[in-house]
């Protein structure tokens, strides 16, 4: 059995991938993956990582407003579809599956083409372009929340909530702070800004983490090829800002470690920090990710910040306050626990079946 899996560009179509891959592994550990991803995004090292074969092809992107780009990604859309064609054909898989991304696009559409059984996974609460596209030519379309139900053809469409990877899970915390070498007696915030890091996040992080040395410790995962240069002058000043590029196995160990969470708004992201009822603040992407974090906020579920008008004193001062109320930190991370519902494994596993079956 061959499963083709799609996506990159961010960690937002990848990590719940693995997880299902992870599900799937474990009824057919004869199943054989392949990744199929952008050349340049952050994906590669994280699904190597998970012993699955990677190949990147060209990636376009289809915009919603003019711009000359569009005109050259016609054309790398068009190469990546003859790309997925020859690849599919050679690797000859039983199911394509996808949670986005526009590298996906051309392999579904190729997919199609060869008479390919797809699954498309719609995370976000409101679905993007490429599952637009996608969703017409797929044989099962799932979704995290019910209210997406609307927004497919019902004939193909199941609320079965979104995949978490088995080794998110709550640990023992101080083998957790033992492997940062964090102080026990001091709370711990875990910053991140997205798969691929944030400029405008990592300096508020970094503007904030001059005002809570004496306060908490902050663990910055700052995302790969970003300038290092401010995070590394405020290791050297600050005991406890402790700055890092990229974690595959070690997210586990962050999340259960953290008092509080500081997240851009993917949904993969939140379903983890659902998984483990967090207490977050949430500096969204402007556009779907705002419709995210909107969705969980009017649920007393989380905090959001507005990144265009958020610095340093701002965020930790709300820090601050979070970290002062304990009742509330635990009210936030129960209601975002209970807001976001995790695939069951026999769920998943039946509508695979029925897909590689049929």
């Amino acid at each position: 059995m061959k499963v083709v899996f799609s996506g990159g560009g961010t960690l937002g179509p990848v990590v719940p991938l693995l997880a299902l891959s992870q599900m799937i592994k474990e009824k057919y550990p004869e199943a054989e993956f392949v990744w199929i991803g952008t050349k340049l995004g952050p994906e590669k090292e994280l699904i190597e990582k998970n012993n699955i074969e990677f190949i990147s092809i060209t990636s376009g992107k289809f915009r919603r407003y003019f711009s000359l780009l569009n005109l050259i990604d016609v054309v790398k859309i068009k190469l990546a579809f003859f790309e997925s064609l020859f690849l599919l054909k050679k690797i000859k898989p039983d199911v394509l599956i996808t949670s986005g991304g526009f590298v996906s696009v051309p392999v579904h559409w190729a997919g199609w083409f060869l008479r390919i059984p797809s699954w498309v996974h719609q995370q976000d609460i409101r679905p993007g372009l490429a599952n637009k596209l996608m969703a017409p030519l797929a044989r099962v379309v799932t979704v995290t929340l019910g209210e997406n139900l609307k927004r497919f053809n019902k004939k193909k469409v199941i609320w079965l909530g979104n995949f978490v990877r088995k080794e998110i899970k709550t640990e023992d915390k101080n083998k957790s702070l033992e492997m940062f070498g964090l102080k026990k007696e001091l709370p711990v915030v875990f910053a991140m800004g997205g798969g691929t890091g944030s400029l405008k996040i990592n300096q508020v992080i970094i503007e904030a983490s001059n005002h809570l040395n004496d306060v908490c410790q902050i663990l910055h995962l700052t995302g790969p090829n970003r300038d290092e240069t401010m995070a590394q002058k405020a290791e050297k000043l600050l005991s406890n800002y402790h700055q890092y590029k990229f974690f595959t196995s070690e997210m586990a160990g962050a999340y259960e470690a953290s008092d509080i969470v500081i997240s851009r708004g993917g949904f993969g992201s939140i379903t983890e920090l659902a998984h483990l009822s967090k207490t977050v603040i949430f500096i969204p992407k402007a556009g779907h990710q705002e419709d995210n974090i909107k969705y969980l906020e009017k649920n007393n579920a989380c905090l959001i910040l507005d990144e265009r008008i958020t610095d340093g004193n701002k965020l930790s001062a709300v820090i601050k306050e979070l970290l002062s109320d304990k009742n509330k930190r635990e009210m936030m991370g129960a209601n975002l626990h209970k807001l976001v519902k995790i695939a069951k494994a026999e769920e998943v596993l039946e509508i695979f079946d029925r897909i590689v079956k049929k």
